[in-house]
């Protein structure tokens, strides 16, 4: 008779069974979600679904293990999955996050959430309903030096944050398969690119001031053909305290350069990041901060910053949310809150007018 002790004991050793990934989206950016799944060695890349057959050969010969599909119903339909990862275009995700979060699957949803708060809301809702958790693709926090900014801010190094700027100057936007981000009706708005990622930082950061009261933006198209496709863009939102944050971006630049700065009660900080493009593994960054008497370089883990790193944490952090173990870093509140005040900021360029942001709205 086998002894109880014993059975725990070789239990306890056992690693746990590796999480099941499909992956929803083989494009440039699904490609990277890929290897980030496949490198960790707690995750399973399961299977792929992919709208082109050129893209699922390309999957097929870049991933053997996984199962390819052309369709994500026949995918959820097949194969035994633990979380459902969507890359892709925006305006799909409302329709491919509720099949996922019917049959049973946890979501790593890239951001926006949707291109509607109605669509965000009703995500939500389901996954409340269903008792699934869903992660949105705001990787950013997770980076050592974003990420380190948040932790810069909870030690109370700078004090109270007033104000906060997250800008960036870049290339034009990559076409999209199909040239599906060039496409108003697809990718929604140039602002839920981008700028979506620095609404969710900026808000972030000013946490502690509770929820932005107000929001006033600009845009400006270089091309007749594009209305509302923003190569100029800029908003800044207000809290109760009077606090305030300015997001800002061009895409009418050249290479990749973000920065961030925050005032704050005490001090300051300031951090760049810049690049030949924007999924470099080579980039050049900072941290700096101003404590109201001396400065400090803040070293980054391993040297480094940028989306790619921070895809791989995120992938680690999924496997943790399905586990139990870990919260998602950016939540399905969360991705309303950056997709509305997005939609928010179109509305007051269309009225030329600051508007008010109504809490209740984020609400699902």
């Amino acid at each position: 008779m086998t002894d109880p002790a014993i059975v725990a004991a070789l239990l306890s050793t056992m690693s746990p069974p590796p999480i099941r990934f499909g992956l929803v989206g083989f494009g440039a950016w699904g490609q990277f979600h890929a290897q980030a799944i496949a490198g960790n060695p707690a995750a399973q890349l399961t299977a792929i679904v992919a709208p082109s057959a050129a893209s699922r050969a390309a999957a097929a010969r870049a991933h053997p293990a996984a199962r390819v599909f052309a369709d994500h119903r026949q995918m959820l339909a097949e194969v035994k999955l633990d979380l459902v990862d969507i890359v892709t275009p925006s305006h799909t995700h409302r329709a491919i996050a509720m099949d996922a979060l019917h049959a049973g699957c946890d979501l790593l949803l890239e951001k926006p959430i949707a291109t509607t708060l109605e669509d965000g809301r009703a995500i939500v809702a389901q996954a409340a309903r269903s008792g699934r958790r869903i992660a949105v693709g705001h990787e950013l926090r997770l980076s050592s030096q974003w990420g380190g900014i948040k932790r810069v801010i909870e030690r109370g190094t700078i004090g109270e944050p007033h104000y906060v700027l997250v800008e960036l100057s870049r290339r034009p936007y990559r076409l999209g398969a199909d040239g599906w981000r060039y496409d108003a009706a697809r990718v929604g708005s140039w602002v839920l690119e981008e700028p979506i990622h620095f609404f969710d930082l900026a808000r972030w950061y000013l946490a502690d001031a509770g929820e932005p009261v107000e929001l006033y933006a600009r845009g400006k198209a270089r091309e007749a053909s594009r209305p509302g496709l923003f190569d100029n863009f800029s908003a800044m939102f207000s809290y109760a305290n009077g606090a305030y944050a300015v997001v800002s971006q061009t895409l009418a630049a050249f290479e990749h350069h973000q920065t961030v700065k925050v005032a704050g009660s005490r001090g300051a900080l300031w951090a760049g990041w810049s690049g030949a493009m924007d999924r470099t593994l080579e980039p050049t960054c900072f941290l700096r901060v101003f404590d109201g008497e001396r400065i400090e370089e803040v070293p980054l883990a391993n040297h480094s910053s940028g989306e790619v790193f921070e895809l791989r944490e995120e992938i680690a952090r999924c496997v943790q949310m399905v586990r139990g173990e870990a919260a998602p870093v950016a939540s399905g509140r969360d991705g309303l809150w950056s997709a509305g005040l997005c939609l928010l900021a179109e509305q007051s360029i269309r009225e030329g007018r600051p508007v008010r942001i109504v809490e209740k709205e984020f609400v699902a």
